[in-house]
């Protein structure tokens, strides 16, 4: 496909150079979106600006909605006929959408949600921050239910992780949360728009495209029925199960021989990546763990790198939030310091490393 904008043509081997707002905006179009509807706020406003004309290139619909709650719901009947549909917002725009990404994990309607997250709690400010961990892992809207959440830390997996999020909505029937920040949602850098390959997903008999030849079809959220909406729940629970078996997804650098694992993700995992590196080459054993999904997150790989005098150095652009899933996961086995910092401040290299030679020469500060 030509893609007149940029120059390329995507799918070639070919690295482009984009920002990283275009990347989720291209891959989400390439991935099949034809519905995007949307609400402006910073710093996630390229994708919208991008969704507005090239929607209109390949046939598809975008809606500059009055509000984040009318975005939500219009993807929400998007979704409901059938059709692969997007929104994106920041922090607070997210926390509007909550009471409609429960309706679709409840009425088990595929969506893809992107968070480009910003520094709060309230307004808060337009700095990349990761202080909705808590929000998009453990459900955030009312209810028992959890949906797939990706953690990108570079564009080629802004690319990649956004057309699997449309494949997994599809494949689970369940919202996708793409979880990035300020920080990659601005940011250029090389990648490879690779081609997207469709895989075989289910056919989707459930939609609401009109009762031509078949019986009505019925989306709803709402059981009435003694004990129907239990079952409803437990059958929930059951896929989120399968999907902590089959969709965990992580990268382990330098941990087999590691005494210090720093765990991070998204753009931290990025500064902590060379933090780590400059220490191995000083000697030091030191490695790092990024829990790619962090939900389903990957538990039972962090508890097998526990134990054996291991210690594990969680590293957030927040007050602390990902740390309580790393000591669930290690339960005990080893200690788990955090080092973070709230409020859209961006933690540096040399912090990093300074956290870690305190923590070999015993002077923990980290907390």
């Amino acid at each position: 496909m030509n893609f007149v904008k940029y120059g390329i043509i995507f799918g070639m081997t070919e690295k482009v150079f984009m920002k990283g707002n275009e990347v989720i905006a291209e891959a989400a179009v390439q991935a099949g979106c034809r519905f995007y509807a949307g609400y402006p706020i910073t710093p996630q406003n390229e994708i919208p600006e991008y969704m507005s004309w090239r929607m209109d290139e390949v046939g598809g619909v975008f809606i500059q909605a009055e509000s984040e709650l009318a975005a939500i719901n219009m993807v929400y009947g998007a979704s409901a006929c059938g059709k692969r549909a997007m929104t994106s917002s920041s922090s607070p725009g997210i926390s509007l959408k909550q009471e409609c990404i429960s309706y679709l994990a409840g009425s088990e309607l595929p969506a893809v949600i992107v968070n480009i997250q910003r520094g709060g709690p309230g307004l808060g400010n337009i700095s990349g921050s990761q202080a909705d961990y808590f929000q998009a892992v453990k459900g955030g809207g009312h209810g028992d239910y959890r949906m797939i959440v990706y953690a990108p830390y570079n564009l080629q997996e802004l690319w990649d992780l956004t057309m699997l999020a449309f494949d997994k909505a599809d494949e689970y029937r369940t919202p996708v949360m793409i979880l990035g920040d300020g920080i990659i949602g601005q940011m250029m850098e090389p990648y490879i728009p690779k081609p997207y390959i469709r895989p075989v997903l289910p056919e989707k008999g459930w939609a609401l495209t009109g009762c031509a030849g078949r019986a009505p079809n019925v989306i709803k959220s709402l059981y009435m029925g003694e004990g129907e909406l239990e079952m409803k729940n437990n059958m929930l629970q059951a896929k989120y199960r399968k999907i902590k078996e089959s969709e965990v997804k992580y990268e382990a650098l330098h941990t087999e021989d590691a005494e210090v694992i720093v765990v991070a993700f998204g753009s931290a995992a990025r500064i902590a990546s060379s933090s780590v590196r400059d220490l191995r080459h000083a000697g030091l054993k030191v490695g790092l763990f990024r829990p790619i999904t962090l939900f389903p997150f990957p538990e039972k790989e962090l508890q097998r790198l526990s134990g054996k005098g291991v210690k594990f150095l969680t590293v957030e652009l927040n007050a602390g939030q990902m740390v309580e899933d790393v000591r669930l996961a290690v339960n005990g086995r080893s200690e788990v310091l955090f080092y973070g910092r709230p409020g859209g401040a961006i933690i540096t290299h040399d912090e990093i490393q300074d956290r870690i030679q305190e923590i070999y020469s015993g002077k923990v500060l980290a907390c």
